[in-house]
């Protein structure tokens, strides 16, 4: 395989993972958004603050992305090209399943909240901890990116 072509499957595993995994997290809080306005339309601005939350691995993918997109050359080294593979099977995976099981988090709040909880805040904090293993994802990808050759 030419070492651009693992390249561009890292790029794409990188922000497509990513990606799905925020569409997937947003989704399941609008669906307990839904639900959340039967009981409690008034409190509509705390269930689109909970719902925004996995929007975020899809960016981090992104960021990823911009960090290896001067890489992406049609001369790129196989030492670079698997270095972009790796970092895009981390942040690809990393992304995915955090911004999942954020969604599940955050629409648990929603249902709380629309049921008369005050457990926004609480929400908020426990929606960190997913969170917290796609920014681990961005960074190590960066570090990875650090190992690369100057341009």
């Amino acid at each position: 395989m030419e070492p651009i072509v693992l390249a561009y499957v890292g790029v794409a595993l990188m922000v497509g993972l990513s990606g799905i995994g925020s569409a997937w997290g947003v989704t399941i809080c609008g669906n307990a958004v839904v639900g959340a306005m039967k009981k409690a339309p008034d409190k509509m601005g705390l269930y689109i603050g909970l719902s925004a939350i996995p929007s975020s691995q899809g960016l981090y993918g992104f960021v990823a992305y911009m960090v290896m997109q001067p890489y992406l050359t049609v001369d790129v080294s196989q030492h670079v090209a698997a270095g972009i593979f790796g970092a895009g099977l981390l942040m690809g995976f990393a992304g995915l399943i955090s911004a999942f099981r954020q969604g599940d988090v955050c629409a648990n709040g929603i249902s709380a909240i629309a049921a008369g909880h005050n457990v926004f805040a609480s929400t908020m904090v426990m929606a960190v901890f997913p969170e917290m293993y796609a920014i681990l994802a961005l960074v190590v990808s960066l570090l990875i990116a650090g190992t690369f050759p100057a341009i």
